[in-house]
Formats: C-alpha cells, sequence, structure tokens
C-alpha cells in the first residue's frame, strides 16, 4: 500500500464525496428558502431534481478541486506529511468555502434576480462602489442564510478531518511513480469527463440549458443547477451567435423588424419617462382588479389614482431581469436574453431608440439617477444611446439626500428632476429610481408613516409612490406640464406575496401607465391586451408623430394597426415567448416547450408531435425572432 498510495486515494474520494454532500445541502436550503418560487410536487421530484443535479455538482466540485486533486496525487513523495496534508486542507477549504458561498449569496437574491449567479455579475458589479455596503447590508438582513452558511463550513471541516494521511515512505520509488503516472492519467481522464458532464467526444460539455431536459416547470432548472456552475460555465461565454432557422422574407412578414406610424402632431409634445426601481405589477391595484386575488393590498395609492386617469396596460412585462436590462428595453426596444445586450461585446454600436428619435426631432434629451455617476452602467450606456445630458449624485451635489448605500432619496431627486427639466422644449426627460431597491429602507422623517407590509419592499414601494405623488404636484405647476406626455414602468419585479405572482411568466408582470394632461393624446383606458417594455420606444414615437422607419420588435400600443404582440423575455437559462395563445419556451436551438397562455406557471407541456397549424407557425416565429435578433445585435445593425 506505501507504494500504491492507497490510503491517499481513499482519502481524496473521501474529501470529493464530502463537497458532493454538501452541495446537495445547500440545494435544498436553496428550495427551502425559496420553495414559494420553485414550486416542487413533493419529495420524489425534489430527489429526482437532485439526482439530475448531481451532474452540475460534479462539473461545479471539479472546476473547484481541479487543483487540489492535482496536489493530492502529485508524485513528489512528501504527499503524506503532516505539514503537506496541512497545506492541503487549507488549499481545500479556501477554495471551496468561498466558491460553496455563492450558493448562500444566491438563497438570497434568486428571489430578487430570478435566476441563479452568472459571470454578468462582474458587468453590473464594476460599475458599483458600494460592493462592501451590500454585502454587509446582505448578511444583516439574511441572518439565517449566513448562519447556515458557517454551520455547514464547520461541520465539513468536523467531516474532514475524521480522515486522515498517516505519514509514510514508500518503499519502491520505481513502483510509487510508475503507479502515481497511472493514476495521474486515469484521475485526468476523469475529471475532464466530469467537468464536460459526458465522456464522449463529439457531446458538448454540458451548460446552463441542459438543467432544464428532466424538469416539469422551466423553473425548477434553477433547483437543478449551483451557483457554482453556473458562475463558471457562463465565464469568457458569448452566446450571441448568427444562426439561419428561416428566410428573410418570412422575416420582413411576420417579424417585420421596421415599423412606420404616421400622424400629425403639431407641437410636438415633451415626454417624462420613470423607469422605476422593483415596481412590479403586484403591488398596485390599479393592475391588480381583474385578478380578484382575496385579501389584495395594494401600495401605491397615488399611482392607482393616476391610473384612472391615464391609459393603462393591466398584462404588461418586462423584457429582463436586471436595471440595466430594463433600460435597454424601455429606451432603445432591445430585450435580455440568456446573456445580456447590455453586457454584450456588441453593446457599443450605433443604436436607434427613442433618445435618437427625440434628439433627430430637436428635442432637449436628460437621464437622471440619483446614484454615483456611472453606476449600474447607466451612464456609459447612455452615452450610447445619446442623452445630450446626465444627472447624477454628483450633478445633485447634495449628500445629505444620500441614502448611505445606493442613491439620493427618490423624493428630493424626484423634485430636483421636476425643477430641472423643461428649461428647453421640447425635451425628452428619463428618471431611474432608486429608493424602492434592497436593503428596503425609507428616510428617518417617514418611520411610520407608510403601513408595514408582509414583504420588506412594501414600505420603500410607498415611499417611492409618495415620492411620484409629490412630483406631480411640482410638475403640475410647471409651463410645460400640459403638453407633455409621461410613461411609469418598472425596470423589473421583485419580491412577490400572493400566488398569483409566484407563476413564471408573472415574474416578470410590471405595470405599464401612458397619461397627460393634454386630451388631445386621448391617454385614458384600461387595456388588457399583452404588452412589455420594447412597446415604449415605438408607442412614443408614433405619439410624436416621427413618421420615419424605425428599427423595432415591440409594436405602437396606440396605433390602429393592430399589429400583434411577441412578448419576449428570458429565465436565463432559456429564451420566453408568448406568441398568440401559447407560451413558447426556446433554447436557442430548438423549441423545448409550448404552454398555454393561460398557463403562466409553466405546468403543462404541451409540446408532441402533433402540432396545430397555430404551433407551427408560432415555432417558425420563434425562431425567426431569435435569428433576427441575433443577426441585428452581431452584426451591428441596430439603427
Amino acid at each position: 500500500m506505501k507504494n500504491w498510495r492507497g490510503q491517499e486515494i481513499v482519502a481524496l474520494i473521501y474529501r470529493l464525496f464530502l463537497a458532493f454532500f454538501f452541495y446537495q445541502i445547500a440545494r435544498l436550503l436553496f428550495w427551502f428558502f425559496n420553495q414559494n418560487l420553485v414550486k416542487v410536487n413533493g419529495i420524489s421530484e425534489y430527489l429526482k431534481l437532485s439526482y439530475y443535479g448531481t451532474a452540475f455538482d460534479t462539473t461545479a466540485i471539479l472546476y473547484v478541486n481541479a487543483v487540489f486533486i492535482l496536489l493530492s496525487i502529485i508524485p513528489i513523495v512528501i504527499n503524506t506529511k503532516k505539514s503537506y496534508q496541512k497545506f492541503l486542507f487549507y488549499w481545500y477549504f479556501i477554495t471551496n468555502g468561498i466558491t460553496y458561498s455563492f450558493n448562500f449569496g444566491d438563497i438570497i437574491y434568486y428571489r430578487f434576480s430570478q435566476a441563479r449567479l452568472t459571470s454578468a455579475m462582474f458587468s453590473v458589479a464594476r460599475n458599483e462602489s458600494n460592493i462592501g455596503k451590500v454585502l454587509l447590508n446582505a448578511v444583516l438582513q439574511n441572518p439565517l442564510v449566513i448562519i447556515a452558511f458557517v454551520l455547514m463550513i464547520i461541520s465539513w471541516i468536523f467531516l474532514y478531518k475524521k480522515v486522515k494521511v498517516t505519514q509514510e515512505k514508500p518503499r519502491n520509488l520505481i513502483v510509487y511513480f510508475a503507479s502515481s503516472i497511472l493514476l495521474l492519467c486515469g484521475i485526468a481522464t476523469l475529471v475532464v469527463g466530469g467537468i464536460r458532464g459526458d465522456f464522449k467526444h463529439s457531446t458538448r460539455p454540458i451548460n446552463l440549458v441542459d438543467a432544464n431536459k428532466h424538469v416539469s416547470n422551466p423553473l425548477q432548472g434553477n433547483l437543478v443547477l449551483n451557483s457554482v456552475f453556473s458562475f463558471f460555465r457562463t465565464l469568457n461565454t458569448n452566446n450571441f451567435k448568427l444562426v439561419h432557422f428561416v428566410d428573410e422574407k418570412f422575416i420582413e412578414k411576420e417579424i417585420q423588424p421596421y415599423k412606420l406610424y404616421e400622424r400629425e402632431v403639431e407641437p410636438k409634445p415633451n415626454v417624462v419617462i420613470f423607469i422605476v426601481e422593483s415596481f412590479g405589477k403586484e403591488y398596485s391595484g390599479a393592475f391588480n382588479k381583474q385578478n380578484n386575488i382575496k385579501d389584495f393590498v395594494s401600495y401605491t395609492p397615488f399611482l392607482d389614482s393616476l391610473a384612472s386617469e391615464s391609459l393603462i396596460f393591466t398584462n404588461a412585462y418586462a423584457n429582463g431581469r436586471q436595471s440595466i436590462h430594463g433600460m435597454s428595453s424601455v429606451l432603445a426596444g432591445i430585450p435580455s436574453l440568456t446573456d445580456a445586450f447590455t453586457s454584450s461585446p456588441y453593446s457599443n454600436q450605433k443604436i436607434q431608440s427613442i433618445v435618437s428619435v427625440c434628439n433627430d426631432l430637436g428635442y432637449d434629451t436628460s437621464f437622471y439617477h440619483g446614484a454615483p455617476n456611472g453606476s449600474m452602467g447607466f451612464q456609459g450606456f447612455g452615452n450610447i444611446l445619446g442623452f445630450k445630458h446626465y444627472f447624477g449624485k454628483t450633478e445633485y451635489n447634495n449628500d445629505k439626500d444620500f441614502d448611505g448605500i445606493w442613491a439620493i432619496w427618490d423624493e428630493p431627486f424626484f423634485q430636483y428632476f421636476a425643477k430641472n427639466i423643461g428649461k428647453k422644449q421640447p425635451f425628452m426627460a428619463t428618471l431611474f429610481s432608486a429608493s424602492s431597491h434592497d436593503p428596503f429602507k425609507i428616510p428617518e422623517q417617514y418611520q411610520g408613516q407608510f403601513k408595514k407590509g408582509p414583504l420588506q419592499i412594501h414600505e420603500p414601494i410607498q415611499y417611492t409612490d409618495y415620492a411620484l405623488k409629490k412630483f406631480f404636484e411640482t410638475a403640475g405647476k410647471q409651463p410645460w406640464y400640459q403638453n407633455t406626455i409621461f410613461v411609469i414602468t418598472a425596470d423589473h419585479t421583485n419580491q412577490v406575496y400572493y400566488e398569483e405572482y409566484q407563476k413564471a411568466m408573472n415574474r416578470f408582470a410590471i405595470p405599464l401607465l401612458f397619461f397627460s394632461p393634454n386630451p388631445k393624446y386621448h391617454l385614458k383606458d384600461v387595456d388588457a391586451r399583452l404588452a412589455q417594455q420594447i412597446d415604449i420606444y415605438p408607442t412614443l414615437v408614433d405619439l410624436l408623430g416621427y413618421n420615419r422607419k424605425i428599427r423595432s420588435w415591440g409594436r405602437s400600443l396606440v396605433s390602429d394597426k393592430n399589429e400583434d404582440a411577441m412578448i419576449v423575455n428570458s429565465d436565463a437559462i432559456n429564451e420566453q415567448m408568448i406568441i398568440g395563445n401559447y407560451i413558447y419556451i426556446f433554447d436557442g436551438k430548438q423549441v423545448t416547450g409550448i404552454y398555454d397562455k393561460s398557463d403562466l406557471a409553466l405546468s403543462k407541456n404541451i409540446l408532441s408531435k402533433n402540432l396545430n397549424p397555430e404551433q407551427k407557425i408560432g415555432i417558425e416565429k420563434t425562431k425567426a425572432w431569435y435569428q433576427d435578433y441575433m443577426d441585428r445585435v452581431i452584426n451591428r445593425k441596430l439603427y
């Protein structure tokens, strides 16, 4: 045994087994804390999902432990010495401890991001100077998760020490080195196969999409995955690839990537767009009257009152999962798919948007966000879109109103916005709010003014709604107010309480409101048609009377052309499209699921060989839209 290194092999296998065991514990905890978002029908289904998750755990564990495995078996004679084993212990727990924490971070942030951790976090983090404060706040706000992580690491260390390697010196160095080389080759083969997820040379390595192979509901794919896998598998990846499914004539006819709306509008109206942080549809009574949710409580009294004088869309969806996705969707009509356009190599190109259209019409264009300049990537993307002015925390120039973590509190910043815009007309101004964001705080002077709800976000949502009320009180006194069109929507959703909003598609449900005090724009109605963020840009183009062709995957919601909707978003694993009477799940190559439009929970996949005519054309439209999106993004045809 001294020559064949038996005890070292046993110890290595045991140490890797511990990693598998604790990854399964992390999966169980992930589900336990998010079971209202990831539905599992009983123990047997959970065990099945956990079993399929082993393949993804294997890849993650081998990614993290590849060097540890090499250090454990490399033939250097001193492997069994106490000092060397101590070195291995520290290497093992530093690398595994750091990466294992990813899973616990996702326990907290899955409820906000709706997806497992990916390398896209770098594109968000690099624009923030407050990451330390955010992480500290997450620790303070979620003590049970942190305690669970600490207990897991302590237990892991305890079990690791149960199997020790005693020092021994090989008697025959020739046998020792020869057997070690064979061992290295064998283990290297197993490691490569484990990382790939298969030993077949012709099979591509498993990726995030493969998590959906064996699930009954697409959301369960996030339970099959682990955060270490999703992070490492997306490093240096680029899912933007040209595809060819249909000919261009089909795209021109069915997708209609160029739109033309003709109307005479004089004088041109001003435009004010509010992209409100985390302002999910669930929080507003005006957008939930048709849902008949038992004991429903609204947290937006002002928005509800404004909605009665506005054109509102009660079945509207976000086209992304993060704030920067909301900016590209609302202003440029570019949704976020599995990989976000804004963090891709193709984001820095000429883009037609409501900003460029307004610039063409001679508008004064500006973007407002009360965070430190550059936060969220807004300033950089705003420059790409062509905003003439950017107003952030620097321009506000009063840190007494800073919330200490993210930005200037909404109420004073909204007042600054109301008083600063309109100095030159016509103008288009966009404000991206900040206060209804984790850690869900409100200014000290308003403590006790707003009712507490079952969710942390309910109180700051009321504060932001109050800030909107105060904004309109100030704006109503300005000379530009009467001839202004206001748009209010959300960047994405956030915490959910009602079962209706735990459904997969309703995780993207947002309010969408158009208002103008000027009756000539006819912006007053309740519209139950499907709508989305990318419809805002062409709708405004129509209302402005631009009268030239625009590149748009959305459509005008006020046009009499009655164009068909194609709702597009992504759960970060697959693309999701609502077309006609069905919801289509697309993995970049083929449609893997079809659901009835009423099945917002995506509970029953009705994809079969016997497709009806509408489903056949729906599949072709799904592929055609995806093909056109990739072509325009990659070949820089977004103008």
